[in-house]
C-alpha cells in the first residue's frame, strides 16, 4: 500500500453524478440561475460555467495533450487557478443556461471515456498537491479529485437554490474517502515516534473511519487501530464543507470532537483547508 492508502475507483460514478446535476439544472427557474453561492462573486450560472471549464480543461489536457493557459510571472498554483477559473467563468456568462446544460451533457461522456482508459494505478496526469508534493500521485487519486470537484459544486448549487440531493452514500461516501487522503500531508509538520496513529471519524450514512500513522519517517494512510494518539470526530456535512471552504476551520472545530495530542488534532481539523488552497476548488 502506498502512502495514499487503498485504491478508490470512482469512474463508474461520473455518469450518475452528472445525471443528478443535469436534472437539477433543468429544474431551475430563471431566477435560480442568478442566486448567489458560497463561492465569492459566483452565482449558480457561474458554478455551471466553472464545471464546464473543468470538463474542457481535462479533455484538452488529459485527452489531447494541450497545455492550455500558461502561468504568469510569479504565479503560484492557487493564484493561477483563481485567475484562469475567473477568466473562463466571465466568458461563459454569455452562454444561456440551456446551452450550458447541452455542453455539459455532450462533453461529460467524452470525459468519462478518458477516465475509463486510465490504469488507476498508473501515474496521475496531474499530481494531487494536497496529498503529497514529494511523491507522484496515482491516477485513481487524480480522478477521485475530479469527482469530488464535480460533486461539491453540485452541492453548492443545491445549497443556493434550496434543493438537497445527491447525498446518498453511493455518491457521497467516495467524496469523503478521497478527501480523507489529505491526512498525511496535513500532518507532515508534526513528526512523532514510529507507529504513532491519528484517527479521523466522519459520522453519517456516507461516513467512515480513517487513520494516518507515522511510519518510516513520514505520515501514511494506515488501517485504523485501537489506540490512536489523537482522534477527531465530525459529521459528514461538516467534513465536506471544511474540505471546500464552505465553512471556516474555526466553525469546523466547533462542530468537531477532538481528543488526544492537541497539535495533531489541530492539524487534522485544517486538513481540508489544504484541499481548497492547493486544489481546484474555489
Amino acid at each position: 500500500m502506498t502512502i495514499f492508502g487503498p485504491v478508490i475507483d470512482v469512474r463508474p460514478l461520473f455518469p450518475r453524478e452528472r445525471r443528478a446535476m443535469l436534472d437539477l439544472l433543468r429544474a431551475l427557474d430563471p431566477a435560480d440561475w442568478a442566486r448567489p453561492t458560497v463561492c465569492p462573486g459566483w452565482d449558480v450560472h457561474d458554478i455551471a460555467g466553472h464545471v464546464l471549464n473543468d470538463y474542457m480543461r481535462r479533455l484538452s489536457g488529459s485527452r489531447d495533450g494541450y497545455g492550455g493557459a500558461v502561468f504568469g510571472d510569479g504565479e503560484t498554483l492557487p493564484t493561477y487557478l483563481a485567475r484562469t477559473n475567473e477568466e473562463f467563468v466571465r466568458a461563459t456568462r454569455q452562454l444561456s443556461p440551456q446551452l450550458l446544460i447541452e455542453l455539459l451533457e455532450h462533453l461529460g461522456p467524452r470525459l468519462d471515456a478518458v477516465w475509463a482508459a486510465h490504469d488507476p494505478e498508473a501515474p496521475a496526469g496531474l499530481n494531487v498537491s494536497w496529498a503529497a508534493v514529494d511523491v507522484d500521485s496515482p491516477a485513481w487519486l487524480d480522478i477521485g479529485r475530479e469527482y469530488t470537484e464535480f460533486w461539491s459544486h453540485q452541492q453548492q448549487v443545491r445549497d443556493a437554490v434550496g434543493r438537497p440531493g445527491a447525498t446518498e452514500p453511493e455518491l457521497m461516501a467516495p467524496v469523503l474517502d478521497v478527501f480523507a487522503r489529505a491526512l498525511p500531508y496535513a500532518l507532515r509538520g508534526h513528526g512523532r515516534p514510529e507507529g504513532t496513529a491519528a484517527h479521523l471519524e466522519v459520522i453519517g450514512p456516507a461516513g467512515g473511519r480513517w487513520s494516518a500513522a507515522w511510519l518510516g519517517g513520514r505520515w501514511r494512510m494506515a488501517t485504523p487501530g485501537d489506540e490512536p494518539a489523537a482522534r477527531v470526530s465530525m459529521d459528514q456535512d461538516t467534513f465536506w464543507r471544511l474540505a471546500t471552504r464552505g465553512i471556516t476551520v474555526e466553525e469546523a472545530r466547533r462542530r468537531s470532537e477532538p481528543s488526544g495530542d492537541p497539535e495533531i488534532t489541530a492539524a487534522m481539523t485544517t486538513l481540508l483547508a489544504v484541499v481548497a488552497e492547493n486544489g481546484d476548488s474555489r
